[in-house]
């Protein structure tokens, strides 16, 4: 391969070659390119940062937009097993008698759902699904936050829900998010929920974040939170093991459900 090739040149083939493989490694750039290893990564790095592919270990994969979010109701059956055992490994996390914030989405859903038969447990919420759930039981004290109705997520969010999130602390937080990338963070497609959940990670000592491996190496539109804003990630066996390595090496805990 021709040294001489400028940086731009050299990265635009690698986005190519990306195209047709699906994945490039920081020793197949040395190889066809004739370059350093240094100078390899350094290509990688810049493509990722200017959002062009997501950096994995030893190399980079494409990296994927999300499409645009179904409502609540309808994604209740998408990786519909996988779900479940995400909220049955986070609810695992959670002891009785703690305090807990369960965010909005099916898999957080799927958590209150495996959350019922726990006792002397607080439940505070912006989801109606959840409180729905978790309703007329004995054992679990469960506290509304109003606001504006998201009717596609049946969610409370905007400035009333905000402000009753600043004042309240719990132990941990189980939230969810659209996309998930190394390189930028955690993102959603609905900016007023966005402010929101940024409100609600703010709340935790611990931040249990729950998601399929459809929500990883994409980006939304709405920047929600750096990756080291969370404490847990509790997925699925489909998320590439790459992927989970980079978030372990960040020093995030990450269960596999």
């Amino acid at each position: 391969m021709n040294t001489l090739l400028s940086s731009p040149e050299r990265q635009n083939q690698i986005l190519q070659i990306l195209a047709r493989n699906q994945r490039i490694s920081v020793s197949e750039v040395c190889e066809i390119f004739d370059v350093s290893e240094a100078t390899a990564r350094r290509d990688l790095e810049a493509l990722a940062e200017q959002g062009k592919l997501q950096r994995v270990h030893g190399g980079a994969i494409p990296l994927s937009l999300a499409p645009p979010e179904a409502p609540i109701l309808q994604r209740e059956g998408e990786q519909a097993e996988e779900k479940s055992r995400i909220g049955l490994a986070a609810a695992a996390l959670v002891q009785d008698g703690e305090t807990v914030f369960l965010g909005s989405g099916s898999t957080v859903l799927e958590a209150a759902r495996a959350l019922r038969t726990r006792s002397r447990l607080t439940v505070i919420t912006n989801s109606l699904p959840v409180i729905n759930a978790l309703a007329g039981l004995e054992n679990i004290h469960v506290i509304c936050l109003g606001g504006e109705l998201r009717d596609s997520e049946l969610s409370f969010i905007g400035h009333l829900t905000e402000q009753a999130l600043s004042e309240v602390r719990v132990d941990k937080v189980i939230i969810g998010t659209r996309a998930i990338s190394l390189e930028h963070g955690l993102t959603n497609d609905y900016l007023p929920e966005t402010m929101t959940d940024r409100a609600i990670l703010k709340a935790g000592q611990e931040v249990i974040l729950v998601a399929d491996h459809s929500k990883f190496g994409r980006v939304a539109t709405a920047f929600l939170a750096p990756l080291e804003s969370v404490h847990t990630v509790v997925t699925d066996a489909a998320t590439p093991p790459d992927l989970l390595d980079a978030l372990r090496e960040r020093g995030l805990r990450v269960i596999v459900a």
